[in-house]
């Protein structure tokens, strides 16, 4: 890749997706032949904010390609309980490590970040904002189920707070896709985040609606997210949206046969679990792919070594 961290999709270009999914798709098929390609490095785990899937599939990717991981540990039990400032604590963990991966509550905490490192730095989370490793994921994941050509794609929930949304809608615009926003008005992709769809080249196709019927059977994918309480500044607003966006074998009765349903986890109640054993459900196998993806990623990161300006 040409960026030595990776803080935001916005930074890629559709030719920086198809490279890391291309690898990952190369890993995935054999795993073995870069099982000791970064054997004697480290990684990093900086996170500041609780984490399954993504934490441990960057642990699980890095050790399968040779290396080791480095963890901060939980914040009660670091520094930062003492009050040290974020740039201190990277520039303190980049000192034991090859690569940071870093989880933050703060939107623009990894751009921030990067700036006092040396080493690739991976944008885990970063409050609302974005989740560039997420993303890769997802388009992994859209592409071994319904291609990334001429794609018509739904996405559900909290449009708002979804940092997840936010990356991929980004990325998304890279292949010319159809995208509708589903969600209550409360919830609605921020408008920066419109408009800075709409001043993609060519202009991107969006539509915002507040209920999934009218779309549903024009979807080729439908992405669902969470309702993010913790995300909520006021809980009564969270009360007022809580389970009004949910998924059933009922709800999906209109769409389309090759139907892809995705959801990046965890999950309350979004979707149903009598969706799981039907054919529309790829968020299990969507998380599995995090190991892969962040495998490619992590190697094309570590092989650049930094010589390159983001």
């Amino acid at each position: 890749m040409r960026h030595d961290h990776l803080i935001t999709s916005k930074q890629l270009s559709r030719e920086d997706v198809e490279l890391v999914l291309d690898r990952a798709a190369e890993i995935d098929a054999d795993p073995e032949r870069v099982a000791d390609r970064h054997a004697g490095r480290l990684l990093g785990l900086l996170f500041f904010e609780p984490s399954t899937r993504t934490k441990m599939s960057f642990e699980t990717a890095m050790k399968r390609l040779g290396g080791d991981v480095v963890d901060m540990g939980s914040i009660e039990s670091s520094s930062v309980k003492k009050g040290e400032t974020l740039a201190d604590t990277v520039r303190v963990i980049e000192g034991y490590a090859d690569a940071l991966v870093l989880r933050h509550p703060q939107q623009g905490a990894a751009k921030m970040a990067s700036e006092y490192v040396d080493v690739p730095l991976v944008n885990a989370g970063d409050g609302a904002g974005h989740h560039p490793s997420q993303t890769m994921l997802d388009l992994y994941t859209i592409r071994e189920n319904a291609g990334l050509e001429d794609l018509t794609i739904g996405i559900m929930g909290d449009l708002k707070y979804g940092r997840t949304v936010h990356s991929l809608a980004y990325a998304l615009s890279n292949f010319d896709a159809r995208q509708h926003f589903i969600s209550p008005e409360s919830l609605q992709l921020p408008r920066e985040v419109v408009y800075d769809l709409h001043q993609q080249q060519g202009g991107t196709q969006i539509r915002e609606h507040d209920s999934i019927e009218e779309v549903l059977p024009s979807l080729d994918v439908l992405y669902v997210t969470r309702i993010q309480r913790e995300r909520f500044p006021d809980e009564n607003e969270y009360q007022q949206v809580a389970g009004e966006y949910q998924i059933d074998a009922k709800t999906l009765e209109d769409a389309s046969d090759d139907l892809t349903v995705m959801h990046p986890l965890p999950r309350v109640d979004e979707i149903a679990p009598e969706i799981d054993d039907t054919d529309y459900a790829a968020y299990f196998e969507q998380a599995h792919n995090g190991v892969p993806v962040r495998m490619a990623l992590l190697d094309m990161l570590l092989e650049s070594g930094g010589e390159n300006d983001e």
